[in-house]
């Protein structure tokens, strides 16, 4: 990741515990500058908390940053993209969940994300460029509904086939396209 070596990686997890095998943990062991946002403990749904502690985690940061960030984590970038100026190189948002359509079993309701202040999904232009990593079979986001995000963002789609939500539990743990589309942004 030579290319990217000035730039800091600050991975934006989901809301998912710490799961070891995933490939945001593995890219963050590999990088020599990355670096993650802490995962909560407490109010793990709370929006407004999840984008205060990436703008916190951004003010420990000297130097231009890409931000790699993963299912609730693309939403957490984009709340705190209409909320904060900071210059930002760019943002890799890998299989945003499209939290405005019912979640499967298992996952929060609307009902929960719009008292958390998840809904509605911000549709704001980033002012940074960005690639969406999208799944031809997210169970969290149908592809034309996170491709029609991914227009109002201004990013730019990379369309990975069927991924499932890129996750251990769809058989992913290295990602090895993270770091080619990271240096992309790095440039």
């Amino acid at each position: 990741m030579s290319q990217a070596a000035s730039a800091t990686i600050l991975i934006v997890p989901g809301l998912r515990d710490y799961v070891p095998e995933h490939w945001q943990t593995l890219l963050e062991q590999q990088l020599p500058k990355a670096t993650s946002v802490p995962r909560m403990e407490r109010d793990k749904l709370s929006c407004a908390t999840w984008v205060a502690m990436l703008n916190q985690s951004l003010s420990q940061i000297e130097g231009p940053v890409v931000l790699a960030a993963h299912s609730a984590g693309c939403m957490i970038v984009v709340h705190w993209a209409q909320k904060h100026k900071r210059a930002i190189k760019g943002a890799l948002l890998a299989t945003p969940p499209d939290f405005e359509s019912p979640l499967p079993e298992g996952y929060p309701t609307q009902d929960v994300l719009q008292r958390n202040g998840w809904l509605p999904t911000p549709r704001d232009r980033l002012p940074f460029p960005s690639i969406v990593a999208a799944s031809a079979n997210d169970p969290l986001g149908r592809l034309d509904r996170v491709e029609g995000l991914a227009q109002a963002w201004g990013s730019r789609v990379v369309n990975l086939g069927a991924v499932g939500h890129l996750n251990p539990a769809a058989g992913y743990g290295p990602w090895p396209k993270a770091e080619e589309l990271l240096r992309e942004l790095a440039r």
